[in-house]
């Protein structure tokens, strides 16, 4: 037993040995191409109707990056996390690509789309590309400490030297530095005010960026989680200070607002909600290189 959780009270994640699988399919507009996609969400064998905007199934806690988008009226897909055979079940497999889109045609917007998975919930219909974050309910209610994570993992990283920023309605930019997948779990304790904001402090961090090829699966690999304020210790980097925004809550309204952190928590603090995403590649929305892959099989929380 660790950080003082009662052994009958661990938490484990449905859905987390990435065996079970939904299947959705969505037809995309005729100005487009009229093709039809079959998307695949963590969580129950079930078969989702044709372009409805999906809502997670069974009591899963996984949302991904596979989204249904109607912009304008078109409806079109993303599909950057895959269901792949492993053995005699399955594992995630997130890529980092470009997505284009034509129009009669002319391929005229091209995007760089990242796999990803993570705690929450994503809210279709994606309407627009101006703030991709704000579709992401970020996050499922969580009181426990756990102290690390375990999971089965496998890398391939771009062969590009830099990444790109690309989003489809400015010019493509060069964000300097090679892409890696990465991890990222925050223990927040929440709280929403009388207009309906919603802010945090943050009690435990983990960030980790896969540097790193593998020739194959690496088996049970544990990152530790930090409690308390980790600004003066020696593994700190600015990318995991608290977070002014950047992910999305539905708040008691129904409405999905700004998560604010606004202070570092105690190091016995109980959080109210966990964070936790695996993507394909690190940073801000339409930025990576492509190629850039990330496998994961057998998500557990380690106590």
């Amino acid at each position: 037993m660790a950080c003082g959780v009662n052994a009958a009270a661990q938490t484990q994640f449905k859905y987390s040995d990435f065996d079970s699988w939904g299947t959705r399919t969505v037809r995309e507009s005729k100005i487009i191409g009229g093709a039809t996609k079959t998307l695949q969400e963590i969580g129950p064998n079930i078969t989702w109707p044709q372009n409805q905007p999906y809502v997670n199934q069974g009591g899963s806690p996984w949302a991904n990056s596979n989204v249904m988008a109607k912009v304008a009226g078109v409806v079109k897909t993303n599909q950057s996390v895959y269901r792949e055979r492993r053995g005699d079940g399955y594992c995630v497999r997130m890529t980092t690509h470009v997505e284009g889109v034509k129009v009669l045609g002319l391929v005229n917007i091209y995007v760089m789309a990242a796999g990803s998975i993570y705690l929450g919930q994503m809210l279709e219909p994606i309407t627009g590309s101006k703030n991709p974050f704000h579709y992401l309910d970020y996050g499922v209610a969580f009181n426990e400490r756990p102290r690390a994570i375990q999971f089965d993992y496998k890398v391939k990283l771009s062969d590009k030297p830099d990444r790109v920023r690309q989003t489809g309605l400015s010019p493509v930019r060069t964000v300097p530095g090679k892409d890696m997948p990465g991890c990222v779990l925050l223990l927040q304790r929440r709280w929403e005010d009388e207009d309906g904001n919603i802010y945090a402090r943050r009690i435990g961090t983990m960030f980790h960026r896969f540097s790193k090829n593998t020739a194959d699966w690496v088996n049970g690999a544990q990152l530790e989680i930090h409690y308390g304020d980790i600004t003066g210790e020696s593994f700190y980097q600015p990318y995991m200070n608290l977070q002014q925004g950047e992910k999305y809550a539905l708040n008691s309204r129904g409405r999905n607002v700004p998560v604010t952190e606004v202070e570092w928590g105690s190091a016995g603090e109980v959080p109210t909600h966990i964070c936790l995403q695996f993507a394909s590649s690190f940073g801000a929305a339409f930025v990576g290189a492509e190629g850039s892959t990330l496998w994961i099989d057998n998500f557990k929380l380690v106590y």
